[in-house]
């Protein structure tokens, strides 16, 4: 008999992208499951009701979506639906676990296996299921396409008749996927492009994709592909060399964020204002406090003739890809998963397990729980 999963219609504002996509309801039909997605759930992806119905889903209410073994979210559920659920559902989401621990309390509650995706470790096998990756590769593109908007020259080298212009030049700082993707974007539409990265090991990475490392001497290589925490003295270090970097670039990308801490701060205002007027500094950081000082999360601030944008979440900016990458890591996770027709909570699953933040009427995350101590 097929198992149920559920799409319901994303509720925080802004959010523009649906769990699961009419191909993704595909693959896990071949798997024995069986979508029911809330009307309408689709519509800001520019997906159609009768294209989740083409591809073999059911469209129903809202209660018939959380009333489904299975529910796929894209920012989890707010507490007022987490009554619907049946009994043991398990949801699946960009939760948020390390960032907002408070809230997966009320998942416990509910008895629901919560499932965080960004949670997913960072492995070959895991690879096609890793969401975070997924929507970092649309945000390090979408912000530079942002910056080639806001910054008043062209990104390449221009010579026409009315002379020549100088390319602009693109920093990145945190070689990460967002990272790697802005420079790759930036290079494309024709900017000099250099990064920094505290894990030496990020400079293959970098030049792989033409763009220069800028190496301070401070290496800071952490677990799980993911930076460790500086201590003071290599963060004041940091900020004093980065400063003298930065003034010399058109444009700054900064991507650089440690699960569960503020993001570091690596612009300081003398920064800043050592930049040319026109300058751009987007900060997808922003949701974590920001690497600059004067970020303001969705605003953007205007310093001494700099922008500074802090956008909040930039893959909602791109629904309809965003969403087709982040329902095939979904789908790739349930199916991974699920076995005669039935989904496994399986905690000694290697690429499942480290994302289960409660089961059992219990936060069962260790780096979750001691948050919550």
């Amino acid at each position: 008999m097929p198992f149920p999963v559920g799409v319901p219609r994303e509720t925080v504002p802004g959010e523009r992208r649906v769990a699961l996509t009419p191909d993704a309801v595909k693959r896990l039909a071949r798997k024995g499951a069986e979508v029911v997605v809330e009307a309408g759930a689709g519509a800001t992806a520019f997906l159609s009701d009768a294209a989740f119905e083409a591809a073999g889903a059911r469209v129903g209410t809202r209660s018939d979506a959380l009333g489904a073994a299975v529910v796929a979210t894209v920012k989890g559920l707010p507490a007022a639906d987490l009554a619907a659920l049946a009994p043991g559902a398990v949801v699946v989401g960009l939760l948020r676990p390390l960032d907002e621990p408070a809230a997966m309390t009320a998942y416990a509650s509910a008895g629901a296996t919560a499932v965080a995706m960004e949670l997913i470790p960072r492995t070959t096998r895991a690879q096609a299921m890793d969401a975070l990756s997924a929507m970092s590769t649309v945000a390090g593109y979408r912000a530079v396409l942002l910056a080639a908007e806001r910054l008043p020259k062209v990104f390449p080298l221009l010579t026409t008749a009315a002379g020549t212009l100088r390319p602009a030049r693109v920093l990145v700082l945190g070689a990460g996927v967002a990272g790697l993707q802005a420079l790759a974007t930036a290079r494309r539409l024709g900017a000099v492009t250099a990064a920094f990265d505290v894990r030496s090991a990020a400079r293959e990475q970098v030049e792989s994709v033409g763009a220069s490392f800028v190496e301070l001497g401070i290496s800071a290589e952490g677990e799980g592909g993911y930076a460790r925490a500086l201590t003071d003295e290599e963060q004041a270090a940091q900020t004093a060399a980065l400063g003298e970097v930065i003034a010399g670039y058109d444009v700054v990308v900064s991507t650089a964020l440690v699960p569960g801490r503020p993001a570091p701060r690596l612009i300081l205002p003398s920064a800043v204002e050592a930049m040319a007027p026109g300058s751009v500094i987007v900060d997808l950081a922003a949701s974590g406090g920001g690497n600059c000082e004067l970020t303001v999360a969705g605003e953007t601030v205007q310093h001494g003739g700099v922008a500074i944008l802090g956008p909040r979440d930039l893959a909602a900016d791109l629904p309809l890809h965003a969403s087709e990458m982040y329902g095939r890591t979904v789908a790739n996770l349930i199916a991974d998963v699920t076995a005669d027709g039935a989904l496994a909570v399986d905690l000694a699953n290697d690429v499942f397990g480290p994302a289960v933040v409660t089961h059992g009427g219990a936060v069962v995350h260790e780096r979750v729980r001691a948050l919550l101590a």
